[in-house]
């Protein structure tokens, strides 16, 4: 028989879970009973039996333990109608945080709350408000475990693929199958038997009744076999047991629900059933064998067996696998019914188990451990991570003991430092970590931007720890820390702060801004170093209660968390070429510094003295050319991490690598330019790494020095995000970066910017030097000839929208490094004429099958120079705080239009007159070619005036060939003041020529700036790729859903990405502004009707229930004033989070 594959049956709509491969015994021994039913009998049974089966519609809102968030359907049925009790699988229930709502067959739907999961097997119960169903005579179905039997007839009810009823037959072909094994760190049952059948059962059957011809559940479904017809039934005994502890004292449904506590014991110990062929070449005695045979009930078959003990666990170095079970105080116990309820009865009692070993009897006595003290019941979160103390059902799949710091979900700060979903945290911040408390206690102590070191283990490489240095956010992109802790009454978790009030944590870097410059009223650099000698001094604070050291290797873990913010589309990430380990960032030495005590002047000399060991140890690079060893100073690497509750505009990946260039640096002020794919959008966070000083400096110069050796890279945060200029559409695909020369101390003197040549531009046939840096910071150089300096860029829109340049020219090479590899393009004195950027496209296969990829391009300097001597030049403009002064950022006008250009002997065949064609070839002999527009933004000013296919001729009577034209065209008009921001424009359209007078649009270059979290679904004002599409909804244009997350209302209800909300509860929402206003007004609970229109034109109406319990409105911000992400809470309940 080949491998079989078995799953959960359970949630069909998202997120089924994976399967693990298993050879099955399918072969039926024992014989049939006669089934004497009638269909007339079933029909009587099913019409009795299928009222009070229900359609479950599960959220599970975090991911907890063995579950990940998602929505999901799944069946349940009513087992107490008098009390409301509704009994479905464990896998149903979710251990975590879970939000559902039960549907009958007439279609009343009502929510449910859990009040019950069994630590162990697959059950669980929910319950509801019995008077909440008006129109719908039902009753509940009776439990009948003792009803089972091989060759019973029955049927499974429930919501199977989807469909609302569905009825499926089978027969019992088997009562003594192994739990099944669906995955290897998921939820596994254990330690009882399985019912067998043939009756093919599939996603969404969870929690069906398995019911004979008198209406009467004989099993629970719990699983199936994908590749074949079997499905898995768990039986009642222990859920029988369990639903008389929930009636207790309980006769009637109630609002207020008091927690039942529900004995179960444990001796971590896994048990397998095995037959007494196998127990005999374990070394079973023949008088055990037959001892046991005369004491088991008839047809017995085999013994109980340890499987697996859980290290640290009552039985550990006490029970070893292939032990055989004899007795457990002094009676023969062979099943697992009867083991467990034993164990169930003895919580924290002793019990005496007698087994052999080898053949050898042996007589253990243990302690019986209450099963729910290693279930936990709460969680922390920080920065998205979902950390936990580890459960007795992960435990027992890694081999680990219980209660250790458990990651069920990294977030962002720690994937951002490389720790994987499943690792354990042993040490943090040079402190152990044995519980969830003392994780807790160290990050009480924390600051924002604090960068400290964390080792963690993970069940692939139990062995070894690894380290990586954990940053924790600078900004706001996440609530504080929450501490979730359940509540069986009434079936939510309540949150309520980890953190102190007191907790460095807590206190907005934005707050301290404000007061530093209330208290330093500085508007020039002559009045910036006082506010910035207090910075620096916050920033030395945070570092008491951080660690600086050094980094050996980094390489970011590839196993990614699962993105909770989520578009339809999930494109690939991009990849970068690593140089070193899979570990992380491995850290040589490190422990917590003691308070600073040292003078500043002692700081400075230490860093003099560095400095003066760095320039004697720095050996020229053998055969360099002049231009790498002049341009190597500027040069800058480039490492992104976008949060996953941010990922705006389209972004397509959570981490970027490229190379920049210095392009001013003073004593006041440093500017960096970059493609615009390496820092894809402004709400991120990037470390820079200097070439010219190796040196980690997070925050400040800290010229520690571990095992005599300097680090090889320069890490600066927090970064200013200057300028951000990166207009999606013209011209500039590059952005600015600011950082604080200040920070790298005494390595400022060895950092310079680079000499820019706009001048003359680069034609074919020229020389350069491609000079860039390698992952390990050593320049890299190589001389190439331009073989196209002006090819146009032809990237198509992706399936998601997202920043793709357009209209631009780039230069071509004979020679480079490959699609990854990015710098500067130079002359041989070391003269920047180009960025040597990476862009980004998507390649489709097919209808349905894409795949991102990414090539590099010079892209002429030209563009940079102009927006550096405006911003050196104070040119008027909104201000922006940049190293503690707000400095004037200058606007820039462009033309919203797409364009692309069209050959002249193309052109003649559309039409156009020799005239032009002379009149364009004089003009450029070199491109030969005109311009066509393809299409205008929805909502600019050029829109409904431009057509698609237009000619642009000449602007002004000059005639245009490049883009560079329009460009200069546009900053003519900024130096006229008696415009009207019109361009004078001659098109060819449709055989004629026209002069029309089109509008330009003025941009800041902040980019997105804003962005609302509503029910779990990140919305912004469009951005510049989604009106590139060039269409906008007619009601008012309304706001755009950039992501959803996993586990959300939004998630839930089917309000997906790539569209607009038009209208909540039928008011317009046309903008951010009115969106919010709507929605603050929304209570918790609340049926919400929305109209969305797709990015295709498709409108629809939906509704969603809104919750403020898990998912709060809040708002993130970008202030100026501060130059820091601000995080605000728009509407949320008093107990939830911020």
């Amino acid at each position: 028989m080949g491998d079989l594959m078995e799953k959960l049956g359970s949630e069909s709509a998202v997120g089924l879970e994976s399967s693990m491969k298993e050879e099955l015994s399918m072969e039926i021994d024992p014989p049939y009973k006669e089934n004497l039913a009638t269909a007339e009998d079933w029909r009587k049974a099913l019409n009795k039996v299928v009222p009070a089966v229900v359609v479950l519609r599960t959220t599970a809102c975090r991911a907890f333990d063995t579950e990940s968030a998602g929505a999901s359907y799944a069946t349940g049925f009513v087992v107490d109608k008098q009390r409301g009790i509704i009994l479905t699988n464990r896998h149903v229930v979710k251990p975590g945080p879970v939000v559902a709502e039960a549907m009958f067959v007439n279609r009343e739907e009502i929510p449910v709350y859990p009040i019950y999961r069994d630590p162990v097997h697959d059950f669980g119960f929910f319950r509801y408000d019995p008077g909440a169903i008006q129109f719908l005579s039902y009753e509940e179905i009776p439990l009948a475990p003792e009803a089972a039997s091989v060759g019973l007839e029955i049927r499974v009810v429930g919501n199977d693929s989807g469909e609302k009823v569905s009825i499926l037959s089978g027969t019992l072909a088997r009562l003594d199958r192994d739990a099944p094994h669906y995955k290897k760190d998921g939820y596994n049952d254990f330690n009882t038997f399985y019912m067998q059948a043939a009756s093919g059962t599939k996603g969404g059957s969870s929690g069906s009744p398995v019911i004979d011809w008198q209406g009467r559940a004989v099993a629970l479904n719990a699983g199936s076999k994908s590749s074949s017809a079997s499905a898995f039934f768990l039986p009642l005994e222990q859920v029988v047991r369990a639903l008389k502890f929930l009636q207790k004292g309980k006769d009637s449904y109630s609002d207020k629900w008091e927690a039942v506590t529900i004995p179960r014991g444990t001796l971590q110990v896994t048990f397998l059933h095995k037959g007494f062929d196998e127990t005999r070449r374990l070394g079973l005695r023949s008088e055990t064998e037959q001892l046991v045979r005369h004491a088991s009930p008839l047809g017995e078959t085999g013994m109980l067996v340890v499987d697996s003990v859980v290290p640290d666990g009552p039985a550990h170095n006490l029970l070893e696998p292939g032990d055989v079970l004899v007795c457990m105080n002094g009676e023969v116990t062979t099943q697992f019914l009867k083991m467990e309820t034993l164990l169930d009865g003895s919580v924290d009692q002793k019990i005496e188990l007698q087994i052999e070993r080898g053949g050898a009897p042996l007589t253990v006595e243990l302690v019986v451990q209450d099963l729910h003290s290693i279930t936990p019941d709460y969680f922390l979160e920080v920065s998205g991570a979902v950390i936990q103390p580890l459960s007795y059902q992960q435990a027992r799949n890694f081999r680990f003991h219980c209660g250790l710091v458990y990651v069920t979900e990294p977030g962002y700060m720690l994937f951002r430092a490389g720790v994987p979903r499943h690792a354990i945290i042993k040490k943090f911040a040079g402190e152990e970590i044995s519980r969830l408390e003392d994780l807790i206690s160290v990050l009480s102590k924390l600051s924002r931007g604090a960068r400290v070191p964390l080792e963690y283990i993970s069940y692939m490489d139990r062995h070894r720890r690894k380290s990586v240095l954990v940053t924790i956010d600078r900004h706001e992109w996440y609530a504080p820390p929450q501490k979730y802790i359940r509540d069986d009454s009434s079936g939510l978790w309540t949150a309520k702060p980890a953190l102190p009030p007191d907790s460095p944590l807590l206190y907005s870097r934005a707050n301290y801004v404000k007061q530093g410059l209330a208290n330093n009223s500085v508007t020039s650099d002559a009045g910036e170093a006082s506010l910035m000698e207090h910075m620096h001094q916050d920033i030395n604070q945070e570092l008491t209660n951080g660690v600086t050291s050094m980094e050996t290797s980094y390489e970011q873990v590839t196993e990614g968390s699962r993105s909770r913010d989520e578009s339809d589309v999930e494109p690939k990430k991009r990849r970068v070429e690593q140089d070193s380990s899979t570990d992380g960032i491995a850290i040589a030495d490190y422990s917590l510094p003691e308070p600073r005590e040292e003078k500043l002047e002692d700081s400075r000399n230490l860093e003099n003295a560095v400095l003066r060991d760095y320039q004697g140890a720095v050996p020229a690079a053998a055969n360099a050319s002049v231009a790498e060893h002049v341009i190597e100073s500027s040069l800058v690497m480039f490492e992104v991490h976008v949060p996953p509750s941010c990922m705006l505009d389209g972004v397509h990946s959570q981490h970027f690598f490229g190379t920049g260039v210095i392009v001013y640096h003073s004593q006041n002020m440093g500017l960096v330019a970059v493609d615009k794919n390496t820092v894809a959008v402004s709400v991120s966070d990037v470390m820079l790494s200097f070439a010219a000083f190796p040196i980690e400096i997070p925050g400040e110069v800290n010229s520690d020095i571990q095992q005599g050796k300097l680090l090889s890279s320069v890490l600066i945060e927090p970064l200013t995000c200057l300028c951000r200029w990166f207009f999606f559409i013209l011209f500039i695909i590059m952005l600015l970066l600011a950082y604080d020369p200040s920070a790298l101390g005494a390595g400022t003197s060895l950092v310079r910017a680079a000499e820019l040549l706009p001048e003359p531009a680069l034609r074919r046939g020229d020389s350069v030097y491609l000079v860039g840096l390698s992952r390990s910071l050593q320049a890299t150089s190589r001389k190439s000839v331009v073989t196209n300096p002006c090819a146009a860029l032809n990237i198509g829109s992706a399936d998601c929208p997202r920043y793709r340049a357009t209209n631009m020219e780039v230069i071509e090479l004979d020679t480079d490094f490959g699609s990854t590899f990015t710098g500067v393009l130079t002359d041989e004195l070391g003269r920047v004429q180009a960025i040597w950027g990476s862009f980004s496209t998507q390649l489709k296969y097919g209808c349905n099958s894409s795949e991102d990829h990414q090539f590099v391009r010079g892209i002429p300097i030209y563009t940079i120079s102009q927006v550096v001597d405006k911003i050196m030049s104070g040119e008027n403009g909104p201000p922006l705080l940049i190293n503690g002064v707000k400095r004037p950022m200058p606007l820039l006008r462009i033309l919203e239009v797409e364009l692309y250009p069209t050959l002249l002997s193309k052109a003649r065949s559309f039409g156009l007159s020799n005239k032009w064609i002379q009149a364009l070839v004089k003009k450029d002999p070199i491109r030969r070619q005109v311009l066509r527009v393809k299409g205008c933004l929805a909502g600019s000013k050029a829109e409904n005036l431009l057509e698609q296919g237009d000619m642009i001729l000449a602007i002004n009577k000059e005639p245009i060939t490049c883009f560079r034209d329009i460009e200069d065209a546009c900053q003519v008009l900024d130096q006229n003041d008696d415009n009207d921001g019109r361009l004078n424009m001659t098109i060819f359209r449709q055989g004629c020529e026209i002069e029309i007078l089109v509008g330009t649009d003025v941009r800041d270059g902040n980019g997105t700036s804003r962005v609302i979290n509503w029910c779990g679904c990140i919305v912004q004002d469009p951005h510049p790729a989604v009106r590139a599409l060039g269409f906008l909804p007619e009601e008012g244009h309304g706001v755009y859903v950039a992501r959803w997350c996993h586990g959300s209302p939004v998630h839930r209800y089917g309000l997906y990405a790539l569209q607009w909300i038009v209208e909540v509860n039928g008011r317009p929402t046309p903008d951010l502004d009115a969106f919010v206003n709507v929605t603050k007004e929304l209570e918790d609970g609340e049926f919400v009707r929305v109209k969305a229109v797709h990015l295709n034109g498709k409108p629809r109406v939906l509704t969603l229930k809104q919750d403020l319990h898990y998912w709060p409105t809040w708002e993130l911000r970008f202030d100026p004033d501060t130059a820091m992400w601000q995080r605000k809470t728009i509407k949320a309940l008093d107990y939830s989070v911020e």
